[in-house]
């Protein structure tokens, strides 16, 4: 399935100035240091094919979630990483609008890359405010705008949308392969297809779970989320965490996959855990205990899948031709109850001839710590958490449909 907007391959950028929405939301030590680099590494494809037609390369981004200006989140350490990894110098702004902008930009030659300050010290890019955008695209002296942030697409802001109004706006090689690769395996995928949605609440995946039970050959349901599933069929949880209220919520659930796999296949079709690890508190002195689902104490919180689960989850997908992961197995920070995590991970890392998706934030933290070949043992590593989750319920992202329609 083809991208059905514009892209940086199919508009004239040679020699043009462009601005660059990336994502560099990147997770920061104690210390201010970049603790995980993904973000930033995903991005370099568009930055060098700008660079090898010689344009003028204006970055923005945000990072973390500031009240003003804030130092801690300033984007000067996410510059000199960028340095390193495209082994150029790169510019920093530390602002994003004004003369200092127009003039660093304007003294900049060909070939350059320059980084601005972070978007959210203004309160017009979250309120997705035309002046500010208006200030963007003046003080950078941009020609095109380029959408690569696949993480913030699903927002409607300044640099998501008000800014698509006033230049001819176009996709990067990042926002293209996530799209793309995720909308193809929901829609084409190999079969079988298994998901695995893990995470705490019910609600925010409501829509994510009647499209896999649409498109899936399986679905199985771990993480707290499933706490949520076994209390409604009757099982004594504990302390665990449960989303009270979901009673209707789950029924819709269940007739729909009950409608999809009939009434003799449901629990093959929509799979729960038949033990849990649990603990008697989230925290790194606890030992990981096994019991069955009914066998959870009142004093109980169950924390991870069992090593019964856990085998029975290798077997499904195992046999998976695509794999679509969606949410942590349980309390995944904690090593003594990230064995259900870590085991789906090395199953889909050593099985190469599975289509491996694997979802933003929390999911993807997860594989990129695990992982030591920083994501690549898998097919796809999203770089995006809500507008992966909202791609894959079939919702459309504004930060996409505002972009250049693809000719014909």
């Amino acid at each position: 399935m083809g991208f059905f907007k514009q892209t940086i391959n199919t508009v004239p950028l040679e020699g043009q100035t462009v601005l660059v929405r990336a994502d560099y939301n990147v997770p920061l030590n104690h210390n201010g240091t970049i603790a995980d680099d993904f973000r930033i590494r995903a991005s370099l494809p568009t930055l060098k094919k700008l660079l090898a037609d010689n344009c003028k390369v204006v970055i923005i981004s945000h990072l973390g979630r500031p009240k003003g200006r804030d130092e801690t989140l300033s984007l000067e350490p996410i510059a000199k990483r960028l340095s390193e990894l495209l082994e150029i110098p790169v510019q920093f702004v530390d602002q994003a609008v004004g003369d200092k902008v127009r003039m660093s930009v304007k003294k900049a030659p060909k070939k350059s890359v320059t980084l601005l300050e972070n978007l959210r010290f203004y309160p017009g890019e979250e309120e997705n405010d035309a002046a500010f955008a208006k200030e963007l695209v003046k003080s950078s002296g941009a020609r095109y705008f380029v959408q690569d942030g696949f993480g913030v697409v699903h927002r409607a802001h300044a640099s998501t949308s008000a800014i698509t109004q006033l230049l001819p706006s176009v996709a990067g090689l990042l926002l293209e392969r996530e799209y793309t690769t995720i909308t193809n395996a929901m829609r084409r995928p190999k079969r079988p297809l298994v998901a695995i949605l893990g995470g705490a609440k019910v609600a925010d995946k409501i829509d994510l779970i009647k499209e896999f039970i649409s498109v899936a050959d399986t679905i199985i349901i771990s993480g707290a989320m499933a706490n949520t599933f076994l209390a409604y069929k009757g099982f004594s949880l504990g302390r665990s965490k449960i989303e009270p209220g979901e009673t209707a919520l789950i029924d819709t659930i269940y007739e729909a996959a009950r409608q999809k796999a009939g009434n003799d296949m449901l629990d093959d079709f929509l799979v729960l855990p038949i033990d849990l690890a649990i603990g008697r508190a989230v925290d790194e002195n606890q030992q990981r205990r096994i019991v069955p689902v009914s066998g959870v104490g009142p004093d109980d919180l169950a924390l991870d899948i069992g090593d019964e689960s856990i085998e029975q989850m290798v077997r499904i997908v195992e046999n998976a031709k695509t794999v679509i992961w969606n949410g942590t197995l349980g309390v995944a920070e904690l090593p003594a109850f990230a064995h259900g995590s870590a085991r789906l991970a090395l199953t889909l890392a050593t099985n190469p001839s599975i289509t491996s998706i694997v979802g933003g934030g929390d999911t993807a933290d997860f594989v990129l710590d695990w992982d030591a070949r920083g994501g690549e043992s898998f097919t796809h590593v999203s770089t995006g958490g809500g507008a992966s989750l909202e791609l894959m319920a079939g919702e459309k992202l504004p930060g996409i449909q505002s972009l250049l329609d693809a000719s014909g």
